[in-house]
């Protein structure tokens, strides 16, 4: 009955919707069959998950049966953050509402820098390793969405290596991919009509962000639904997405805040650090810990302007030759308003078309 309560005052939830909250979460909490839920069947997962103590034909109910909707589902009733973690979250939310947008006027761009590390991993005979690789890469979005962006992937370069048999795939790697012109990892210019780069989605694959809700609640349970059976659990896989979605640089002030909002109510998720600092930059990490990952799923904001610095996920237990404590991923992003955009560059790159389908 929790559950039902926190469904908002200025919300006026249909009745059928109250009732199928009810039966799922009754039939969830007796572990006894869905009681008059008419919902259509997804196919099975591999994957399966457990959520907060209940089992998993218990989830699974409560999933099916409570996340159709914004109004009634996870968010909220299973706890959220930390006091620590829920006071910084509220803080930078009221901070990114009270911020102005970044004004792209006709004829200008967004540009978005996004610097990062991440983990691969090779092989070279019975030798397989891991290592690090960085990447810088440039996003210049104009003013009006429908003409065409401008995306500048850096040349990427050997980051961190883990003994000499991570050096030695590392290496094998960078040989082979500098050596290669039509290798996106030497450099490459794309230029593409709304985004829709290498013949994808428009806006960069990030084209829905005018259409979430931007009620802290109501967003949440929209992430829940549409991460469902994605990641090691339905509340890491929540930050993850929230993650990838700051990542883009240009989400509204409105949108940052609800975001913020939405991660206090996730539950586990803690205050880690009033340090991080990211490519030179500082601020306090918030992140939320995945024993199946065996990770820590960091964002790092600045609580006084909401801005959003980036994220990382920090390794908590040494794996394949990899030591905890290390940064085994993290991006940095800025955003500027600027006057103009690299020359050149094609949809695909320098990807191969095929004559026939015009793909890339």
């Amino acid at each position: 009955m929790t559950l039902l309560r926190n469904t908002r005052s200025e919300t006026e939830p249909p009745e059928s919707t109250l009732h199928r909250g009810r039966a799922a979460l009754l039939a969830a909490a007796s572990g006894s069959a869905q009681p008059h839920i008419s919902t259509s069947r997804r196919p099975r997962r591999a994957r399966r998950f457990a959520i907060g103590g209940l089992s998993t034909v218990g989830a699974a109910a409560l999933v099916a049966g409570l996340v159709l909707t914004d109004v009634v589902g996870l968010a909220g009733w299973r706890g959220g953050a930390d006091a620590a973690a829920a006071a910084v979250l509220d803080e930078a939310s009221a901070a990114a509402i009270a911020s102005v947008d970044p004004v792209v006027q006709p004829g200008q761009y967004l540009r978005v820098n996004t610097r990062g590390v991440h983990l691969s991993s090779g092989g070279i005979g019975d030798v397989v390793a891991s290592y690090q690789y960085a990447s810088d890469d440039t996003l210049y979005r104009p003013a009006d969405p429908s003409d065409d962006w401008v995306w500048v992937r850096g040349p990427q370069s050997i980051a961190a290596t883990f003994g000499p048999e991570s050096e030695q795939v590392a290496n094998a790697w960078w040989d082979a991919v500098s050596s290669s012109s039509g290798s996106f990892e030497a450099g490459d210019l794309l230029r593409a009509p709304g985004g829709a780069f290498y013949g994808g989605d428009a806006g960069a694959g990030f084209a829905d962000l005018d259409q979430l809700p931007r009620d802290p609640y109501r967003l949440l349970n929209y992430i829940y639904r549409v991460t469902l059976g994605s990641g090691p659990s339905p509340d890491t896989e929540a930050l993850v997405y929230m993650a990838d979605r700051l990542r883009v640089g240009n989400v509204p002030a409105d949108l940052r805040a609800a975001m913020y909002k939405a991660a206090a109510m996730i539950p586990g998720v803690t205050f880690t650090s009033d340090q991080a600092t990211l490519d030179g930059r500082t601020g306090v990490a918030i992140g939320r810990v995945e024993d199946a990952w065996g990770t820590r799923v960091d964002i790092i904001i600045d609580p006084d302007t909401g801005t959003f610095i980036g994220d990382r996920e920090v390794l908590l237990r040494d794996q394949d030759g990899v030591p905890a404590g290390t940064a085994v991923r993290w991006t940095s992003v800025t955003s500027s308003v600027v006057d103009e955009a690299p020359e050149g560059g094609s949809v695909c790159g320098k990807m191969t078309v095929d004559p026939e389908t015009g793909q890339c």
